[in-house]
């Protein structure tokens, strides 16, 4: 299986997402910006991927820290 699991945090960002390329096109995104979870779910959807993104960040201050 062709998978990966990435987490990463920095002041800005937490952010934790596990890829599997041969899955069935299963998604369960949580990023707090509600375009960036629909194009990531269409994303997993359309290329038959899972994928499972988890994201806190600040957006209060702005989502461009998230989207990056």
């Amino acid at each position: 299986m062709r998978k990966a699991k990435i987490q990463r945090k920095t002041r800005e960002t937490e952010i934790c997402m596990d890829l599997e390329v041969d899955g069935s096109g299963q998604a369960e995104i949580n990023t707090g910006i509600g375009f960036l979870d629909h194009m990531l779910t269409a994303f997993a959807v359309h290329s038959g991927c899972d994928l499972s993104v988890s994201c806190r960040g600040d957006l209060d201050v702005d989502c461009h820290h998230t989207v990056e």
